[in-house]
């Protein structure tokens, strides 16, 4: 089962590598957010939310894992 992040990304057709480059930080870093080992900082959230298209608020959400499925 996936969670939202990878869901949305997926739905954009974008590889985590993609992403990435387009936030300006490393793939490992990356999965590590997608895998729910980290929060992003607000700088990074915001820059994947802008790459990815919704709110940038929603990592800091509460159950935020479980919405966009």
């Amino acid at each position: 089962m996936e969670n939202w992040l990878v869901a949305i990304r997926k739905s954009k057709g974008l590889s985590q590598k993609e992403v990435a480059e387009q936030v300006q930080i490393s793939q490992p870093a990356y999965f590590a957010i997608e895998k729910e080992q980290c929060k992003p900082t607000v700088k990074n959230a915001k820059r994947i939310a802008a790459v990815l298209g919704f709110e940038w608020t929603r990592f800091y959400e509460d159950g935020a894992e479980g919405k966009g499925e």
